[in-house]
This record gives C-alpha cells, structure tokens and sequence, in this order.
C-alpha cells in the first residue's frame, strides 16, 4: 500500500495525539476520502514510527470524534462527515491551517449568524452584575488596541469578549459555544482582522446594548457586526 503519511517527530506531544492530529488533518482536507479504508495497523506503525499501542489509542480518540470506525473483516474507515464532531475543541484546533479553511471560515461564520444574535440579546437580559464588569474591562481593552493596533492581542481580547457574551447569557446550552470561540475563533479573528480591520464601532453598540440591558438592540447590532461584507472572507466558497 502506498506510503501516506511521514514518522512522528519528537515532540512535547503525546504520540497518539500527533499521530490522530495528522491522520484527521487529512480526512478533513480531503485527502482521506468518507469510506476509505486507511492502511492497516502494521502499515501505519511502520509509516508514523510508533508503537501499536500509540496507533490504537489515536484510533480511538478519531472514533471518539466520529471521524473513524472500525469493523472486523473491513479494517478502520473513513466515516462519513454527518458524524463528524464539528464543535469538538481539539478538531477544530486541527483544522486551522488547512488549505480549505476559508470554507470552515464561511461556514462558522454562519453559525454565528445563527445564534449569536440571540446570545447578545440573553446577554443583555441576563448578565450578572460581575459579568457586566468583566464585559467591560474587555471591552476597554479592547478600544485601547484598537488605537493602538496589535493584531494578536486584538484577537485574544475580541475572542474574550465574544465568549463572555456566551457565558453570560444564563443558557447552560450556550456554555459550549464560548468554548468553541477559544479555538478555531482565533483563527477567525486574526483572518478577518488583517490590516487593523476591528470593527470597534460595532462591538460598541454591542456593548452599550448589553450594558443597558436592551436585548432588541444588542441583538440588532450583532446582526450588524456578522454582516460578511465586515469580515475578510472570500466572496465564494467552491460547492
């Protein structure tokens, strides 16, 4: 069988963590197709440099994941990606840096859309008084940035200040969200930011929303911030 993947390197990492990061990496650039079978155990031990026991347990963290399965008599296969756990942290810290991840970009960018309009407007209604204080000194951070402009420090404060809006919307179901945001949302930001674009004006009226306690217009002006004309993101995404 052909070789498709390189020996593991030393790293601070886990091996089976190194070895599922790059096996995932390529089913979700496409390079593994849903319903292939990947090479067997001895192939893969031999093609990563690591033991079975280090090849099985990244298995089973892909399987955990939904990326993988394996069935007697077929070996271990690529699952089709309706089972695939997109909201998954540490997938979605694999995916940045994929030559398709201006399509995941898009595409989270429409589950923002989705629900955090409505997020914003739980914020508002919501927010203990100690999460408004902490909303706030976020969001003065943010201004001095924005005046000053650093691109990763802006992207650590804006991400913050997002998933505080999450943790503050007293939604339990919301909680996973803000987590969500601490990974592949860097990655957004710092995409959608280049060149200073921060969109202060924005995220103040969220703000000034939240702080009132208005949820129509804290909702209205996330609507306004998800606008895909104020994100760099490419006009058309390949079908």
């Amino acid at each position: 069988m052909t070789t498709i993947f390189t020996a593991i390197a030393g790293s601070k990492r886990s091996l089976h963590v190194q070895v599922a990061r790059d096996i995932a990496r390529r089913i979700l650039s496409g390079q593994l197709k849903q319903g292939e079978v990947i090479p067997g155990e001895m192939s893969l031990c031999e093609q990563f440099g690591v033991s079975r026991t280090a090849l099985r347990e990244a298995v089973k963290l892909l399987t955990s994941k939904g990326l993988l399965e394996s069935k007697p008599k077929v070996g271990t296969k690529v699952v089709d990606r309706l089972s695939w756990n997109f909201l998954d942290p540490q997938l979605l810290e694999w995916m940045d840096g994929l030559p398709n991840s201006q399509i995941f970009f898009h595409q989270f960018l429409g589950l923002r859309k989705a629900i955090e309009p409505e997020a914003c407007a739980l914020a508002a209604r919501n927010a203990t008084a100690e999460q408004r204080m902490e909303l706030s000194e976020t969001f003065q951070q943010m201004c001095e940035i924005a005046d000053n402009f650093d691109q990763s420090r802006w992207a650590e404060v804006d991400m913050n200040f997002h998933r505080l809006i999450f943790f503050s919307t007293g939604n339990d179901f919301y909680l996973p969200f803000g987590n969500v945001l601490a990974t592949i949302f860097m990655s957004f930001i710092h995409h959608s930011s280049k060149d200073g674009g921060v969109c202060i004006g924005e995220h103040r009226a969220i703000y000034d929303a939240i702080m009132a306690g208005n949820a129509e217009k804290a909702r209205q002006a996330s609507q306004q911030l998800l606008q895909e004309e104020k994100h760099r993101l490419p006009n058309e995404v390949p079908a």
